[in-house]
């Protein structure tokens, strides 16, 4: 990818970020646009546009991100629940071509929805 992807300046330290979790393959932020508190977002370090993109290897990684940023929000109290939401292509909403996916916390009555 060229140098204007977003979130592989902030994978390369480019933009700095205060990672919530990170392992080798994918680190995890707040959304600097949360549509709840605690909004976070897991996003993998190498360049690959959506979700077809990556290799299903680094699933155990991925789905290891997710649970360590879920936890850790449900822990600090932001959630009783989570929605686990990745937008692949323009079509599904995805604003950044960098495969990338939201973690947002729920607590009864928070008023968020999700159209299904």
């Amino acid at each position: 990818m060229g140098n204007d992807c977003l979130f592989c300046k902030i994978a390369n330290g480019e933009i700095p970020a205060k990672r919530i979790y990170e392992n080798d393959n994918f680190f995890s932020i707040l959304d600097a646009n949360p549509v709840v508190g605690g909004h976070s977002l897991v996003i993998s370090k190498k360049h690959f546009e959506t979700v077809l993109d990556m290799p299903s290897s680094l699933g155990h990684e991925l789905l290891d991100c997710i649970k360590k940023t879920a936890l850790k929000l449900i822990e600090e109290k932001k959630a009783s629940g989570f929605n686990v939401v990745s937008n692949n292509f323009e079509l599904a909403g995805q604003i950044v071509k960098h495969v990338h996916f939201h973690i947002i916390p729920r607590k009864e009555g928070d008023g968020f929805k999700i159209g299904v």
